[in-house]
Protein backbone atom coordinates (compact mmCIF):
# COMPACT_ATOMS: atom_id res chain seq x y z
CA UNK A 1 0.00 0.00 0.00
CA UNK A 2 1.48 3.28 -1.17
CA UNK A 3 3.42 5.07 1.60
CA UNK A 4 1.92 2.96 4.42
CA UNK A 5 5.16 2.14 6.19
CA UNK A 6 5.44 1.62 9.93
CA UNK A 7 7.06 5.03 10.20
CA UNK A 8 4.31 6.78 8.23
CA UNK A 9 1.56 4.91 10.08
CA UNK A 10 2.92 6.24 13.36
CA UNK A 11 3.22 9.74 11.87
CA UNK A 12 -0.34 9.74 10.50
CA UNK A 13 -1.92 8.43 13.70
CA UNK A 14 0.24 10.32 16.20
CA UNK A 15 1.35 6.99 17.62
CA UNK A 16 4.53 5.79 19.31
CA UNK A 17 6.48 2.93 17.72
CA UNK A 18 7.57 0.20 20.13
CA UNK A 19 10.20 -2.46 19.29
CA UNK A 20 11.88 -0.12 16.79
CA UNK A 21 14.47 -2.64 15.55
CA UNK A 22 12.13 -3.67 12.74
CA UNK A 23 12.25 -2.17 9.24
CA UNK A 24 10.20 1.01 9.55
CA UNK A 25 10.36 1.72 5.81
CA UNK A 26 8.59 -1.43 4.64
CA UNK A 27 5.13 -0.89 3.16
CA UNK A 28 2.31 -3.02 4.53
CA UNK A 29 0.00 -4.95 2.23
CA UNK A 30 -3.42 -4.35 3.82
CA UNK A 31 -5.28 -2.96 6.84
CA UNK A 32 -7.79 -5.02 8.86
CA UNK A 33 -9.74 -4.69 12.10
CA UNK A 34 -10.99 -8.29 12.16
CA UNK A 35 -8.34 -10.78 13.29
CA UNK A 36 -10.00 -13.44 11.14
CA UNK A 37 -9.06 -11.41 8.05
CA UNK A 38 -5.38 -11.06 8.92
CA UNK A 39 -2.96 -11.93 6.09
CA UNK A 40 0.79 -11.77 5.69
CA UNK A 41 2.30 -8.30 5.98
CA UNK A 42 -0.90 -6.55 7.11
CA UNK A 43 -1.61 -3.92 9.76
CA UNK A 44 -4.06 -5.08 12.42
CA UNK A 45 -5.92 -2.29 14.24
CA UNK A 46 -7.27 -3.43 17.60
CA UNK A 47 -10.64 -1.74 18.10
CA UNK A 48 -12.81 -2.22 21.13
CA UNK A 49 -16.39 -2.89 20.05
CA UNK A 50 -19.66 -3.47 21.87
CA UNK A 51 -19.19 -7.24 22.05
CA UNK A 52 -15.48 -7.86 21.59
CA UNK A 53 -12.13 -6.15 22.05
CA UNK A 54 -9.56 -6.44 19.28
CA UNK A 55 -6.77 -6.17 21.86
CA UNK A 56 -7.59 -9.74 22.88
CA UNK A 57 -6.53 -10.97 19.43
CA UNK A 58 -3.20 -9.18 18.96
CA UNK A 59 -1.07 -12.28 19.47
CA UNK A 60 -3.31 -14.25 17.14
CA UNK A 61 -2.86 -11.54 14.51
CA UNK A 62 0.92 -11.83 14.71
CA UNK A 63 0.70 -15.62 14.50
CA UNK A 64 -1.32 -15.24 11.28
CA UNK A 65 1.27 -12.97 9.68
CA UNK A 66 0.53 -9.38 10.71
CA UNK A 67 3.58 -7.12 10.41
CA UNK A 68 2.48 -4.49 12.93
CA UNK A 69 -0.50 -3.68 15.16
CA UNK A 70 -2.12 -0.47 16.34
CA UNK A 71 -3.15 -0.65 19.99
CA UNK A 72 -4.19 1.55 22.90
CA UNK A 73 -2.13 -0.38 25.45
CA UNK A 74 0.93 -2.60 25.45
CA UNK A 75 0.01 -6.16 24.43
CA UNK A 76 0.93 -9.06 26.68
CA UNK A 77 3.54 -11.62 25.57
CA UNK A 78 4.36 -9.55 22.50
CA UNK A 79 7.63 -11.42 21.72
CA UNK A 80 9.38 -8.38 20.24
CA UNK A 81 6.84 -7.80 17.46
CA UNK A 82 6.44 -4.14 16.42
CA UNK A 83 3.41 -2.29 17.69
CA UNK A 84 2.24 1.31 17.69
CA UNK A 85 0.45 2.77 20.70
CA UNK A 86 -2.18 5.45 20.10
CA UNK A 87 -4.70 7.18 22.34
CA UNK A 88 -7.70 5.87 20.36
CA UNK A 89 -7.51 3.14 17.74
CA UNK A 90 -10.88 4.22 16.32
CA UNK A 91 -9.59 7.74 15.78
CA UNK A 92 -6.33 6.30 14.42
CA UNK A 93 -8.32 4.29 11.87
CA UNK A 94 -9.88 7.48 10.54
CA UNK A 95 -6.64 9.48 10.59
CA UNK A 96 -4.74 6.75 8.78
CA UNK A 97 -7.42 6.49 6.09
CA UNK A 98 -7.30 10.27 5.68
CA UNK A 99 -3.52 10.12 5.21
CA UNK A 100 -3.73 7.20 2.77
CA UNK A 101 -6.36 9.00 0.68
CA UNK A 102 -4.07 12.05 0.49
CA UNK A 103 -1.25 10.08 -1.17
CA UNK A 104 -3.46 8.41 -3.77
CA UNK A 105 -3.93 9.76 -7.29
CA UNK A 106 -7.54 8.70 -7.70
CA UNK A 107 -10.83 10.45 -8.45
CA UNK A 108 -13.34 9.96 -5.64
CA UNK A 109 -17.09 10.12 -6.11
CA UNK A 110 -18.85 10.51 -2.76
CA UNK A 111 -22.54 9.57 -2.60
CA UNK A 112 -25.03 10.41 0.11
CA UNK A 113 -28.75 11.08 0.48
CA UNK A 114 -31.78 9.82 2.37
CA UNK A 115 -32.86 7.22 -0.18
CA UNK A 116 -31.13 5.47 -3.05
CA UNK A 117 -27.48 5.80 -2.05
CA UNK A 118 -26.59 2.19 -2.73
CA UNK A 119 -28.51 1.88 -6.01
CA UNK A 120 -27.04 5.16 -7.23
CA UNK A 121 -23.58 3.94 -6.25
CA UNK A 122 -24.12 0.80 -8.32
CA UNK A 123 -25.30 2.79 -11.35
CA UNK A 124 -22.33 5.15 -11.13
CA UNK A 125 -19.85 2.31 -10.66
CA UNK A 126 -21.31 0.43 -13.63
CA UNK A 127 -21.03 3.52 -15.83
CA UNK A 128 -17.47 4.44 -14.80
CA UNK A 129 -16.33 0.83 -15.22
CA UNK A 130 -16.87 1.26 -18.97
CA UNK A 131 -13.74 3.44 -19.07
CA UNK A 132 -11.88 3.23 -15.78
CA UNK A 133 -10.48 0.74 -13.28
CA UNK A 134 -12.76 1.43 -10.32
CA UNK A 135 -13.32 0.47 -6.71
CA UNK A 136 -16.72 0.81 -5.03
CA UNK A 137 -18.14 0.47 -1.54
CA UNK A 138 -19.20 -3.10 -0.85
CA UNK A 139 -22.08 -4.03 1.42
CA UNK A 140 -22.83 -1.52 4.17
CA UNK A 141 -19.24 -0.25 4.56
CA UNK A 142 -20.34 3.38 4.42
CA UNK A 143 -19.95 4.68 7.99
CA UNK A 144 -17.06 5.90 10.17
CA UNK A 145 -15.58 2.41 10.32
CA UNK A 146 -16.67 1.06 6.95
CA UNK A 147 -15.56 4.06 4.88
CA UNK A 148 -11.92 3.96 6.10
CA UNK A 149 -11.77 0.22 5.41
CA UNK A 150 -13.10 0.85 1.91
CA UNK A 151 -10.48 3.55 1.33
CA UNK A 152 -7.78 1.09 2.40
CA UNK A 153 -8.88 -1.19 -0.46
CA UNK A 154 -7.93 1.43 -3.05
CA UNK A 155 -4.73 0.55 -4.88
CA UNK A 156 -2.53 2.48 -7.30
CA UNK A 157 -4.12 0.77 -10.31
CA UNK A 158 -7.53 2.20 -9.42
CA UNK A 159 -8.47 5.32 -11.36
CA UNK A 160 -11.75 6.10 -9.58
CA UNK A 161 -13.40 5.18 -6.28
CA UNK A 162 -17.18 5.27 -5.83
CA UNK A 163 -17.81 5.69 -2.11
CA UNK A 164 -21.16 5.53 -0.34
CA UNK A 165 -21.32 7.80 2.71
CA UNK A 166 -24.03 7.12 5.30
CA UNK A 167 -24.74 9.08 8.47
CA UNK A 168 -27.30 9.36 11.23
CA UNK A 169 -26.15 12.48 13.12
CA UNK A 170 -24.58 15.90 12.73
CA UNK A 171 -20.79 15.98 12.37
CA UNK A 172 -20.49 12.46 10.97
CA UNK A 173 -20.49 13.60 7.34
CA UNK A 174 -17.79 16.17 8.12
CA UNK A 175 -15.56 13.37 9.40
CA UNK A 176 -16.37 11.17 6.39
CA UNK A 177 -15.69 14.04 4.00
CA UNK A 178 -12.32 14.61 5.65
CA UNK A 179 -11.42 10.99 4.88
CA UNK A 180 -12.88 10.70 1.37
CA UNK A 181 -12.07 14.19 0.05
CA UNK A 182 -14.55 13.69 -2.80
CA UNK A 183 -13.94 15.19 -6.24
CA UNK A 184 -17.60 14.75 -7.15
CA UNK A 185 -20.33 15.00 -4.48
CA UNK A 186 -23.62 13.27 -5.25
CA UNK A 187 -26.74 13.80 -3.09
CA UNK A 188 -29.76 11.74 -4.12
CA UNK A 189 -32.49 13.44 -2.07
CA UNK A 190 -33.48 14.80 1.33
CA UNK A 191 -36.16 12.49 2.70
CA UNK A 192 -37.54 11.24 5.99
CA UNK A 193 -34.87 9.12 7.64
CA UNK A 194 -32.64 9.55 10.70
CA UNK A 195 -35.16 12.06 12.04
CA UNK A 196 -34.42 10.68 15.51
CA UNK A 197 -31.16 12.68 15.56
CA UNK A 198 -31.52 15.16 12.71
CA UNK A 199 -35.03 16.37 13.59
CA UNK A 200 -36.36 17.78 10.32
CA UNK A 201 -35.64 17.69 6.60
CA UNK A 202 -33.75 20.97 7.05
CA UNK A 203 -31.62 19.20 9.64
CA UNK A 204 -31.04 16.34 7.20
CA UNK A 205 -30.04 18.84 4.50
CA UNK A 206 -27.57 20.49 6.85
CA UNK A 207 -26.05 17.16 7.84
CA UNK A 208 -25.82 15.78 4.29
CA UNK A 209 -24.25 18.94 2.85
CA UNK A 210 -21.38 18.60 5.29
CA UNK A 211 -19.97 16.44 2.46
CA UNK A 212 -18.78 19.68 0.82
CA UNK A 213 -16.62 20.70 3.80
CA UNK A 214 -13.51 18.67 2.89
CA UNK A 215 -14.22 18.04 -0.79
CA UNK A 216 -11.36 18.75 -3.19
CA UNK A 217 -10.96 22.47 -3.99
CA UNK A 218 -12.41 22.16 -7.52
CA UNK A 219 -15.13 19.63 -6.71
CA UNK A 220 -18.33 19.22 -8.74
CA UNK A 221 -21.76 18.48 -7.36
CA UNK A 222 -24.52 16.24 -8.73
CA UNK A 223 -27.90 16.93 -7.11
CA UNK A 224 -31.51 15.85 -7.54
CA UNK A 225 -33.00 19.07 -8.90
CA UNK A 226 -36.56 17.84 -8.33
CA UNK A 227 -35.94 17.74 -4.58
CA UNK A 228 -37.16 21.01 -3.05
CA UNK A 229 -34.35 21.12 -0.49
CA UNK A 230 -31.48 20.25 -2.83
CA UNK A 231 -32.71 22.60 -5.58
CA UNK A 232 -32.26 25.48 -3.12
CA UNK A 233 -28.48 24.98 -3.01
CA UNK A 234 -26.73 27.88 -4.70
CA UNK A 235 -23.89 26.94 -7.09
CA UNK A 236 -20.43 28.40 -6.55
CA UNK A 237 -20.40 29.08 -10.29
CA UNK A 238 -22.65 28.26 -13.25
CA UNK A 239 -20.82 25.02 -14.07
CA UNK A 240 -20.43 23.75 -10.51
CA UNK A 241 -23.70 21.81 -10.12
CA UNK A 242 -25.27 19.18 -12.34
CA UNK A 243 -28.94 19.19 -11.37
CA UNK A 244 -30.87 16.17 -12.63
CA UNK A 245 -34.54 15.19 -12.56
CA UNK A 246 -37.73 14.83 -14.56
CA UNK A 247 -38.30 18.57 -14.77
CA UNK A 248 -36.78 19.93 -17.99
CA UNK A 249 -35.33 22.89 -16.09
CA UNK A 250 -32.62 20.51 -14.86
CA UNK A 251 -29.28 20.26 -16.62
CA UNK A 252 -29.89 16.54 -17.10
CA UNK A 253 -33.46 15.30 -17.41
CA UNK A 254 -35.46 12.28 -18.56
CA UNK A 255 -38.28 12.20 -21.09
CA UNK A 256 -40.28 9.67 -23.12
CA UNK A 257 -40.57 7.50 -20.00
CA UNK A 258 -42.15 4.09 -20.38
CA UNK A 259 -42.61 2.10 -17.17
CA UNK A 260 -42.54 -1.65 -17.80
CA UNK A 261 -43.70 -2.79 -14.39
CA UNK A 262 -41.33 -5.14 -12.61
CA UNK A 263 -39.35 -5.45 -15.85
CA UNK A 264 -37.94 -1.96 -15.40
CA UNK A 265 -38.32 1.08 -17.64
CA UNK A 266 -37.21 2.79 -20.84
CA UNK A 267 -36.50 6.50 -21.12
CA UNK A 268 -34.46 9.10 -22.94
CA UNK A 269 -31.85 10.91 -20.83
CA UNK A 270 -31.08 14.39 -22.13
CA UNK A 271 -27.68 15.85 -21.27
CA UNK A 272 -25.72 18.95 -22.29
CA UNK A 273 -23.77 16.75 -24.74
CA UNK A 274 -26.75 15.01 -26.35
CA UNK A 275 -29.35 12.41 -25.45
CA UNK A 276 -29.46 8.62 -25.13
CA UNK A 277 -32.29 6.13 -24.93
CA UNK A 278 -31.66 3.65 -22.13
CA UNK A 279 -33.33 0.49 -20.90
CA UNK A 280 -33.20 0.23 -17.09
CA UNK A 281 -33.68 -3.33 -15.89
CA UNK A 282 -34.43 -2.47 -12.25
CA UNK A 283 -38.10 -1.63 -11.59
CA UNK A 284 -39.31 1.64 -10.18
CA UNK A 285 -39.56 5.17 -11.50
CA UNK A 286 -37.02 6.25 -8.89
CA UNK A 287 -34.38 4.15 -10.65
CA UNK A 288 -34.54 6.64 -13.52
CA UNK A 289 -33.24 9.25 -11.10
CA UNK A 290 -30.32 7.00 -10.18
CA UNK A 291 -29.52 6.49 -13.86
CA UNK A 292 -29.56 10.25 -14.43
CA UNK A 293 -27.14 10.77 -11.55
CA UNK A 294 -24.84 8.21 -13.14
CA UNK A 295 -25.11 9.98 -16.49
CA UNK A 296 -24.09 13.26 -14.83
CA UNK A 297 -21.07 11.68 -13.14
CA UNK A 298 -20.16 9.92 -16.39
CA UNK A 299 -20.07 13.22 -18.27
CA UNK A 300 -18.01 14.88 -15.55
CA UNK A 301 -15.56 11.98 -15.81
CA UNK A 302 -15.26 12.27 -19.59
CA UNK A 303 -17.29 9.26 -20.72
CA UNK A 304 -19.03 9.23 -24.08
CA UNK A 305 -22.81 8.93 -24.36
CA UNK A 306 -22.43 5.38 -25.67
CA UNK A 307 -20.28 4.43 -22.67
CA UNK A 308 -22.85 5.93 -20.28
CA UNK A 309 -25.67 4.05 -22.01
CA UNK A 310 -23.72 0.79 -21.84
CA UNK A 311 -23.01 1.21 -18.13
CA UNK A 312 -26.63 1.95 -17.25
CA UNK A 313 -27.95 -0.98 -19.25
CA UNK A 314 -25.44 -3.47 -17.86
CA UNK A 315 -26.56 -2.95 -14.26
CA UNK A 316 -28.91 -5.48 -12.75
CA UNK A 317 -30.45 -5.72 -9.30
CA UNK A 318 -28.48 -5.70 -6.06
CA UNK A 319 -29.47 -8.25 -3.40
CA UNK A 320 -32.14 -6.90 -1.06
CA UNK A 321 -32.90 -3.88 -3.28
CA UNK A 322 -35.81 -4.45 -5.64
CA UNK A 323 -34.37 -7.82 -6.55
CA UNK A 324 -36.95 -9.76 -8.56
CA UNK A 325 -37.06 -13.47 -7.66
CA UNK A 326 -39.29 -15.83 -9.64
CA UNK A 327 -39.74 -19.00 -7.62
CA UNK A 328 -41.95 -20.70 -10.18
CA UNK A 329 -44.88 -20.38 -7.77
CA UNK A 330 -44.74 -16.69 -6.87
CA UNK A 331 -42.72 -13.59 -7.79
CA UNK A 332 -40.88 -11.93 -4.90
CA UNK A 333 -39.81 -8.28 -4.93
CA UNK A 334 -36.96 -8.48 -2.42
CA UNK A 335 -36.46 -4.94 -1.12
CA UNK A 336 -35.65 -5.75 2.48
CA UNK A 337 -32.19 -4.16 2.76
CA UNK A 338 -33.57 -0.99 4.33
CA UNK A 339 -36.67 1.15 4.56
CA UNK A 340 -38.04 4.60 5.29
CA UNK A 341 -41.41 6.17 4.42
CA UNK A 342 -40.28 7.44 1.01
CA UNK A 343 -38.71 4.18 -0.14
CA UNK A 344 -41.61 2.15 1.25
CA UNK A 345 -44.11 4.11 -0.84
CA UNK A 346 -41.89 3.78 -3.92
CA UNK A 347 -41.73 0.02 -3.42
CA UNK A 348 -45.51 -0.18 -3.13
CA UNK A 349 -45.70 1.69 -6.44
CA UNK A 350 -43.48 -0.99 -7.99
CA UNK A 351 -45.66 -3.74 -6.51
CA UNK A 352 -48.73 -2.29 -8.22
CA UNK A 353 -47.22 -3.24 -11.56
CA UNK A 354 -46.80 -6.91 -10.65
CA UNK A 355 -48.79 -9.79 -12.10
CA UNK A 356 -51.54 -11.71 -10.30
CA UNK A 357 -52.52 -10.85 -6.73
CA UNK A 358 -50.30 -8.21 -5.21
CA UNK A 359 -49.22 -8.77 -1.61
CA UNK A 360 -47.24 -6.26 0.46
CA UNK A 361 -45.29 -7.52 3.48
CA UNK A 362 -44.14 -4.45 5.39
CA UNK A 363 -42.03 -4.24 8.55
CA UNK A 364 -40.79 -1.63 10.98
CA UNK A 365 -38.85 1.42 9.78
CA UNK A 366 -36.36 2.70 12.33
CA UNK A 367 -34.66 6.01 13.26
CA UNK A 368 -37.70 8.11 12.40
CA UNK A 369 -37.78 10.07 15.64
CA UNK A 370 -40.85 11.19 17.63
CA UNK A 371 -43.14 10.98 14.58
CA UNK A 372 -42.38 7.31 13.90
CA UNK A 373 -45.92 6.15 14.65
CA UNK A 374 -47.44 8.83 12.42
CA UNK A 375 -45.04 8.05 9.57
CA UNK A 376 -45.85 4.34 9.70
CA UNK A 377 -49.56 5.20 9.74
CA UNK A 378 -49.10 7.38 6.62
CA UNK A 379 -47.49 4.50 4.73
CA UNK A 380 -50.54 2.40 5.60
CA UNK A 381 -52.93 5.07 4.35
CA UNK A 382 -50.88 5.31 1.15
CA UNK A 383 -51.00 1.56 0.53
CA UNK A 384 -54.75 1.45 1.19
CA UNK A 385 -55.43 3.40 -2.01
CA UNK A 386 -53.25 1.20 -4.20
CA UNK A 387 -54.07 -1.78 -6.39
CA UNK A 388 -52.89 -4.27 -3.79
CA UNK A 389 -54.97 -7.27 -2.72
CA UNK A 390 -53.30 -8.21 0.58
CA UNK A 391 -51.15 -6.41 3.15
CA UNK A 392 -49.12 -7.99 5.94
CA UNK A 393 -47.64 -5.79 8.69
CA UNK A 394 -44.96 -7.25 10.94
CA UNK A 395 -43.35 -5.63 14.00
CA UNK A 396 -44.20 -3.32 16.87
CA UNK A 397 -44.14 -0.08 14.89
CA UNK A 398 -45.94 -1.69 11.98
CA UNK A 399 -49.08 -1.93 14.08
CA UNK A 400 -49.44 1.72 13.08
CA UNK A 401 -49.09 0.80 9.40
CA UNK A 402 -51.84 -1.79 9.85
CA UNK A 403 -54.09 0.80 11.48
CA UNK A 404 -53.43 3.22 8.62
CA UNK A 405 -54.36 0.53 6.09
CA UNK A 406 -57.63 -0.19 7.86
CA UNK A 407 -58.47 3.49 8.33
CA UNK A 408 -57.74 4.15 4.65
CA UNK A 409 -60.58 1.91 3.54
CA UNK A 410 -58.38 -0.87 2.16
CA UNK A 411 -60.46 -3.18 -0.01
CA UNK A 412 -58.13 -6.16 0.32
CA UNK A 413 -57.16 -8.43 3.20
CA UNK A 414 -54.94 -6.96 5.95
CA UNK A 415 -52.99 -8.93 8.56
CA UNK A 416 -50.87 -7.93 11.54
CA UNK A 417 -48.20 -10.02 13.30
CA UNK A 418 -45.93 -8.98 16.15
CA UNK A 419 -42.95 -10.84 14.71
CA UNK A 420 -41.67 -12.73 11.69
CA UNK A 421 -42.45 -16.09 13.25
CA UNK A 422 -46.12 -15.17 13.51
CA UNK A 423 -46.30 -14.48 9.80
CA UNK A 424 -44.29 -17.53 8.78
CA UNK A 425 -46.63 -19.83 10.68
CA UNK A 426 -49.54 -18.40 8.69
CA UNK A 427 -47.94 -17.73 5.30
CA UNK A 428 -49.62 -20.70 3.59
CA UNK A 429 -53.02 -19.15 4.30
CA UNK A 430 -51.99 -15.72 2.95
CA UNK A 431 -49.72 -16.30 -0.06
CA UNK A 432 -51.26 -17.94 -3.14
CA UNK A 433 -49.83 -19.35 -6.35
CA UNK A 434 -49.25 -16.62 -8.92
CA UNK A 435 -48.87 -13.82 -6.34
CA UNK A 436 -46.38 -10.99 -6.64
CA UNK A 437 -45.05 -10.34 -3.11
CA UNK A 438 -43.20 -7.25 -1.91
CA UNK A 439 -40.94 -7.74 1.15
CA UNK A 440 -39.88 -4.39 2.67
CA UNK A 441 -38.50 -3.33 6.08
CA UNK A 442 -35.48 -1.84 7.81
CA UNK A 443 -32.43 -4.09 7.66
CA UNK A 444 -32.41 -4.93 11.36
CA UNK A 445 -35.87 -6.52 11.02
CA UNK A 446 -34.10 -9.40 9.20
CA UNK A 447 -36.79 -9.73 6.55
CA UNK A 448 -34.32 -11.75 4.48
CA UNK A 449 -35.65 -14.62 6.58
CA UNK A 450 -39.08 -14.02 5.06
CA UNK A 451 -37.58 -13.93 1.56
CA UNK A 452 -35.75 -17.21 2.17
CA UNK A 453 -38.90 -18.85 3.55
CA UNK A 454 -40.96 -17.74 0.56
CA UNK A 455 -38.31 -19.01 -1.87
Amino acid sequence: MKCLTIKNIAYATGGIICNEQFDQGREIGSVVIDSRRVTDNCLFIAIKGERTDGHNFVNQAFEMGASVVLVERKPENINNHPYIIVKSTLEALRRLAEYYRSVLNVKVIGITGSVGKTSTKEFIASVLAQKYKILKTEGNFNNEIGLPLTVFNIREEHEAAVLEMGISNFGEMTRLSKIAKPDICVITNIGLCHLENLGTRDGILKAKTEIFKYASPDYNTVLNGDDDKLSSIIPRNENDIYFYGLDKKNRIYAEDIKLLGIEGSICRIVTPKGSIEVAISIPGKHMIYNAMAAAAVGQLMGLSLSEIKSGIEKLHTVGGRLNIINTGRITIIDDCYNANPVSAKSSVDVLENGAGRKVAILGDMFELGPKEAELHYEVGRYLAKKDVQAAVCVGTLSKNTYEGIKAGGFAGSAYYFENIEGFLSNKEYIIENGDTVLVKASHSMHFENIVNALK
